[in-house]
């Protein structure tokens, strides 16, 4: 019998051994194809281009937004500056019309404009069997050579820092597609529209971070987690740089309105995608400077743990209890659409 996969990313296992048995790389390919790492990196002579793709499957209201932010983010995780966006564009045959089409477009518009991106091209079509909006980003950047970092130079003794808190991204969605449900259940108007604009504060965007960080600091690894939360972020930063992690439960901060909402649908807020946080690695004598400096701009901070070796695997420390940290094979905000079904 076949084992059908749920919503979600393909299991990791499955994703590594098909990227290593059809792999295709020339000499100009720098960083390819690999699991933790979320950009292609090509020699181009005098720099690097970085490439990166992703789509928007949840978010619906805010799509055209989202997809530029979230190419963006894996982009400046590497150092690079982003400079050129593409969309592929998949609307429904029910709903869709002139007006939905320009505020998709205009939103891109607004992202890139923000970020000092050109939108540069794409596909747009209407497409049978879907019942929502589909938005495919393709981010290009550039770097210099000797700027480039990458999931996998994290190093063991390096201190690991998270910047805001979890989950971003996760809280927002929550507040967007079940206003009125939390509206029945007696949630304050005002805390529901906080939480609906956790997409810009703190934001989704970890831009200004990874640019002040990478450009003041010797970093050795940057990762921004994303669907499966912190915990599968930090999972696929230890799996690329091949290196364990202990991570310190209490020094994570989970902000308040996403604990709330986490709590109301049963959701693990160390698995709900987090964009938004962004996880560093540097020499932990630098950390608290970074902290610091992060702190100066308005960016909270903390150092939630330390690389370790290998063999050390990748811990959560509760208390005096150390344990796996805790996988997840879905994201857990997947259990708010299957509600509906």
């Amino acid at each position: 019998m076949r084992k059908m996969f749920s919503v979600g990313k393909v299991p990791t296992e499955l994703l590594g051994r098909l990227l290593e048995r059809y792999r295709l790389e020339d000499e100009r390919v720098v960083v390819g194809a690999r699991i933790g790492e979320d950009a292609a990196v090509l020699d181009m002579g005098d720099k690097y281009l970085v490439a990166k793709t992703d789509p928007i499957t949840f978010a619906t209201d805010q799509i055209g937004w989202y997809a530029v932010h979230v190419n963006a983010n894996d982009l400046v995780t590497t150092g690079a500056t982003p400079l050129w966006f593409l969309a592929t564009i998949l609307l429904p045959e029910k709903d869709s019309d002139e007006d939905l089409v320009e505020e998709i477009f205009r939103q891109m518009h607004e992202a890139c404009a923000q970020l000092g991106i050109s939108l540069v091209g794409g596909h747009t079509e209407i497409t049978y069997a879907l019942d929502r909006p589909i938005v495919v980003g393709q981010m290009l950047g550039e770097v210099e050579k000797d700027r480039l970092i990458t999931t996998a130079g994290a190093q063991v003794g390096d201190a690991v820092l998270l910047t805001k808190g979890v989950a971003i991204e996760g809280t927002a969605i929550i507040a967007r597609e079940r206003e009125a449900y939390l509206r029945e259940r007696g949630y304050a108007a005002d805390f529901i529209a906080r939480a609906q604009r956790y997409l810009y504060e703190p934001g989704i965007s970890v831009f200004r971070e990874a640019m002040l960080a990478s450009r003041s600091f010797n970093l050795h690894a940057m990762h921004d987690p994303t669907e499966g939360g912190l915990a599968m972020g930090m999972y696929e930063l230890a799996e690329a740089a091949g290196v364990g992690l202990l991570i310190g439960e209490e020094k994570i901060e989970v902000l308040p309105e996403c604990r709330r909402l986490c709590a109301e649908f049963g959701l693990d807020p160390l698995g709900t995608i987090a964009s938004g946080a962004l996880l560093i690695t540097l020499p932990s004598e630098q950390a608290e400077v970074l902290r610091t400096a992060l702190s100066s701009h308005g960016i909270r901070a903390a150092v939630i743990g330390h690389v370790r070796p290998l063999v050390e695997g990748v811990k959560l420390q509760r208390g005096e209890s150390v344990t796996d940290l805790p996988r997840f094979a879905q994201d857990e905000i997947a259990k708010l659409f299957a509600q509906c079904l």
